[in-house]
């Protein structure tokens, strides 16, 4: 998104813009290879069936696509479904690979009783069909209130937007107790880490047996892209940024959710004692 905003300058070279947005001059000048258009629905169709069937492996959503019409095999349905970061939901021995010789925190949240906001915030990162291409999403949410505290768009999966999601939530002043993410490459890189630590925010890391902690933050990947991506399908990140901004805006201050009493996630996150009823651990 960054690189969008670099032009031809006089008064600026490029290299000394690329400084001052805080990427590399090699990045500039990079265009990652695009899939085709055939590939680019076979993701659009993955997405949506994953949303639908999030316990769906590969196997199974090569038989659906098939029944589709779609001639692809199990090969190229794995493939796709790691470029887009997609996993089934179900108990394994590790969640997200992390990067070698990154380091792995301990998971700070077995038996804490969260009962308020800003105890833990979580993150996680979703794949963003739109009409030519595709997008990566990242979002920090306050486990409590399910209320979104940053977010962040990128066109590749990397630290650098993740942190710019992080670093847009602390600006607001708050902060939480714990960060807790899976142990993808993006949370475990030393970049992530020393933002997160330099607030002085404890990490917390998804491990085995712990496959249902992102559930909150799936509901809002489901939320999002059913009630905004798939309706708007748009065309570029700019539009999609500009809808996406709106989209949030809503639903942390006009979206009632059941499990808060139908109460907004901006309602309990901004004032939890004018609610009494703790949210359901397992609703939305």
């Amino acid at each position: 998104m960054r690189r969008q905003l670099i032009e031809r300058c006089e008064e600026l070279s490029k290299q000394r813009q690329c400084e001052l947005m805080g990427i590399s001059h090699s990045t500039y000048y990079y265009h990652p290879c695009q899939e085709n258009s055939q590939n680019l629905e076979l993701m659009r169709q993955l997405d949506q069936m994953h949303m639908d069937h999030l316990v769906y492996g590969s196997r199974r959503l090569t038989v659906l696509l098939q029944r589709k019409g779609y001639a692809v095999n199990r090969k190229r349905v794995v493939r796709l479904l790691r470029k887009m970061g997609i996993q089934a939901v179900y108990p394994r021995t590790s969640l997200s690979q992390p990067a070698a010789g990154h380091q792995i925190y301990p998971y700070l949240l077995k038996d804490l009783e969260i009962t308020g906001p800003d105890q833990v915030w979580c993150s996680d990162i979703t794949y963003i069909p739109m009409a030519e291409g595709f997008l990566y999403l990242v979002a920090t949410m306050d486990w409590w209130s399910r209320y979104v505290v940053g977010w962040s768009l990128s066109n590749t999966r990397d630290a650098e937007f993740c942190i710019r999601s992080w670093e847009g939530a602390i600006a607001s002043g708050r902060q939480p107790l714990i960060a807790n993410t899976d142990q993808g490459s993006e949370f475990t890189c030393n970049a992530y880490i020393d933002a997160v630590e330099s607030a002085g925010v404890d990490v917390s890391m998804d491990g085995r047996g712990r496959w249902l902690d992102n559930r909150f933050i799936e509901r809002l990947w489901r939320s999002v892209k059913q009630e905004d991506i798939y309706l708007q399908d748009y065309g570029d990140g700019l539009s999609a940024q500009r809808g996406l901004a709106r989209w949030f805006q809503e639903y942390n201050t006009l979206r009632p959710h059941q499990a808060l009493d139908y109460a907004t996630p901006a309602d309990l996150y901004h004032n939890p004692d004018s609610y009494g009823a703790t949210p359901a651990p397992w609703g939305w």
